[in-house]
């Protein structure tokens, strides 16, 4: 079995301690794309279950959103080989969100409607943490997001209460980068699979990806220096209009 190294192994450890994200007897339910991300987050918390002090109990969910009925038999095979009970359920968001405004907005009611399925499977089957593969860069980059196109300073976080705190969200990749987590997918002989969505281009994070990667060529601590800034908020030097 392939083996985090140590740098991998404490980044991640040191995010699953500052916030706090696994407890005894949680139960956990991974989404999974079937990208690289969600596919290593899910190899890491198995590969954690095998050596915590805390037992908890990991499953994995793919909702077909309807776009191609192979997919779900290559995510079900990578799952099966990372060797984690998994669910793939189909779905016809895709159609209903092209339906939906006579077309517009069709990324937006695809990702509702697969993020509320989501939180009620989750729910209906009793599972009070759900998994994110998000990672740092992912972070920088909706944090860049939100500056420029939504005029505010915010971001994704590594745990997130929900429902008066019966689920919480956890990211517990949130302090590795892209290139970290494709080195695990290397070493564990992970194989992503291709999104099958016909508008797989989020061109809002793309340039906020080019910026991101533009800053970090000014100085090797850059990128660290920004993702740093994030928890060190220094309120009274914001702009306030309350008086």
């Amino acid at each position: 079995m392939a083996i985090l190294s140590k740098a991998a192994n404490r980044r991640i450890g040191q995010a699953m301690h500052a916030y706090s994200m696994l407890a005894d007897s949680d139960r956990v339910l991974i989404a999974v794309s079937g990208g690289v991300d969600s596919l290593v987050l899910t190899w890491i918390l198995r590969h954690w279950l095998q050596k915590a002090p805390i037992r908890y109990e990991l499953s994995a969910v793919y909702i077909d959103n309807g776009f191609d009925s192979s997919t779900g038999d290559k995510v079900a095979e990578q799952l099966q080989n990372i060797g984690v009970p998994y669910l793939i359920e189909k779905t016809n968001f895709w159609h209903m969100a092209a339906a939906a405004e006579e077309g517009k907005s069709v990324c937006y009611h695809c990702a509702r409607l697969r993020r509320n399925r989501l939180f009620a499977l989750a729910q209906e089957q009793g599972f009070n943490k759900i998994g994110f593969g998000h990672h740092k860069d992912d972070i920088l980059e909706t944090f860049f997001i939100n500056l420029l196109y939504a005029g505010n300073i915010s971001t994704m976080v590594p745990k997130q209460k929900l429902f008066d705190g019966r689920t919480h969200i956890i990211r517990p990749m949130a302090y590795l980068e892209k290139k970290d987590i494709m080195e695990i997918a290397a070493a564990a002989s992970i194989v992503p699979v291709k999104n099958s969505c016909p508008q797989d281009n989020d061109s809002k994070r793309q340039e906020a990806r080019r910026i991101v990667a533009e800053l970090s060529k000014l100085a090797p601590k850059v990128k660290s220096n920004i993702f740093a800034a994030l928890a060190n908020i220094r309120q009274e030097y914001l702009l306030d209009t309350s008086g």
